[in-house]
């Protein structure tokens, strides 16, 4: 399960330095404003999908990628997040 977030997390990475500009991910990494737009209307999605019990999959998949490329853009390594987690982990046990 967690190698497929791994695989994502690495094709958002090459797609920073592809040479295609066709490429919706690098749109989004060279366009901060527009990546920062798509996160919150991914967010405002799953938010109506939860309240109508609808397409929760389909938006919660949207929320985790354009959050995966928002943070690339802006340079937060997913895994400083991971150690944050377990750093926060461990301090409740």
């Amino acid at each position: 399960m967690f190698k497929d977030l791994e695989e994502l997390v690495k094709i958002i990475r090459e797609r920073k330095n592809a040479t295609e500009e066709k490429s919706y991910t690098k749109t989004l990494l060279n366009n901060k404003k527009l990546s920062l737009e798509k996160v919150k209307e991914e967010i405002q999605e799953l938010i109506e999908s939860v309240e109508n019990n609808s397409n929760k999959i389909h938006e919660s998949a949207d929320v985790i990628y354009h959050l995966l490329v928002y943070m690339e853009a802006n340079q937060i390594k997913i895994e400083d997040v991971i150690k944050e987690l377990n750093r926060r982990r461990k301090k409740n046990e």
